[in-house]
């Protein structure tokens, strides 16, 4: 019988309130863990809080490690591959840096994903702690055995900007979890605990300087018929009397939220993926995002697209998604695209990087 393959993710992105790199390695490693032949495992890379770790992997996937400090292991992986990871977390086939980062190995094959580039595009916009981020994922790809992207989009982009060969990049696209096709919208008792409104438009994601949310408060502004802007994530969104922030949602409450939206909208200057996209459309919901590669690509054509910056294109946008007749042909598209998406495809797709990175 052959030997299980011996994997070692980087369970850090599990810790604390999930974005969208959270839930890829959530569910990445929740599908991973189903396969007989792999041996899943993750580690933590952090002195507080990383024996929280056993308490969020999924059934099956094993918590390795012991606690230490990210920022000093960054500084040494940036100029060594001192210490390698098997060091701390035990031996492992391939080792998987999930968000970005690559750690340093002894034996294991490297695979790293790279979700987008924006910390090229914006280093100034890095946090003080991510300063040397640029020059980890350089150092990275260059080490990897394989290096994993979101769409082809990041891959084509990784692979002229960060000189990979495009043939050792796979593109491992996210999936949409289940529980998003029957999404419903919120009742009347949590319309009132989270303070909604009865018709909203909605941005779900994390805030930060890439995401457009200016753009998308000018934009706004310039048609009062316009339903009130929702933020639902975690820290702090632009506030104003026709505006709403709900805080960070559980996953039932989020998928309740975006299932009443009467549009979603992603105004990012830049995405690797979007996931709340195809969320949207699993719910239904009409869907306005920028023009740019990931979103063109993950939207299928099915999204209303917008120049980034352009002011009226964004509010005429917004105007129509709300006044879009709901036809049941147009649904049937929107929830076909998104059920294309699946972490099971996702998994099978890591999976032969895996195998390409050991084979190598």
């Amino acid at each position: 019988m052959a030997r299980r393959l011996r994997v070692l993710l980087d369970g850090t992105p599990l810790l604390g309130h999930r974005t969208g790199i959270g839930r890829y390695t959530a569910s990445l490693s929740e599908e991973l863990a189903s396969y007989s032949d792999v041996d899943t495992r993750a580690v933590a890379f952090t002195l507080r809080g990383w024996r929280g770790l056993r308490s969020v992997l999924p059934h099956g996937v094993r918590a390795r490690g012991m606690p230490v400090a990210a920022r000093a292991l960054r500084a040494s992986w940036l100029r060594s591959d001192f210490p390698p990871v098997e060091a701390f977390a035990g031996l492992a086939d391939v080792v998987h840096g999930t968000n970005f980062v690559l750690p340093a190995t002894l034996r294991a094959a490297r695979v790293l994903t790279i979700h987008d580039l924006a910390f090229l595009d914006a280093p100034g916009e890095l946090a003080p702690s991510d300063r040397d981020l640029p020059a980890l994922v350089r150092r990275g790809a260059a080490a990897a055995n394989v290096v994993c992207t979101p769409t082809s989009a990041v891959a084509d982009a990784v692979a002229e900007r960060l000189d990979v060969d495009r043939d050792a990049i796979e593109v491992t696209p996210l999936g949409v979890d289940a529980g998003w096709f029957t999404g419903r919208p919120p009742g009347d008792a949590q319309r009132r605990r989270l303070g909604l409104p009865e018709r909203y438009l909605l941005f779900a994601g994390a805030p930060g300087p890439r995401k457009g949310l200016d753009w998308l408060r000018q934009a706004h502004a310039t048609d009062s018929a316009l339903p009130p802007v929702v933020f639902a994530g975690p820290g702090r969104f632009p506030a104003d009397e026709r505006s709403h922030h709900t805080g960070y949602l559980s996953d039932v409450d989020l998928q309740r939220v975006v299932a009443g939206a009467s549009a979603l909208v992603l105004p990012s200057r830049d995405e690797g993926f979007g996931l709340p996209v195809l969320e949207a459309m699993a719910c239904d919901v009409p869907v306005v995002c920028t023009d740019v590669p990931s979103l063109r690509e993950v939207s299928g054509g099915l999204a209303q697209l917008v120049p980034h910056g352009d002011v009226t294109a964004l509010a005429t946008a917004l105007r129509r998604a709300v006044e879009e007749p709901h036809a049941a042909s147009a649904s049937a598209t929107r929830r076909a695209h998104a059920a294309s998406f699946t972490w099971r495809r996702c998994a099978e797709a890591t999976l032969a990087a895996y195998r390409r990175a050991v084979g190598s």
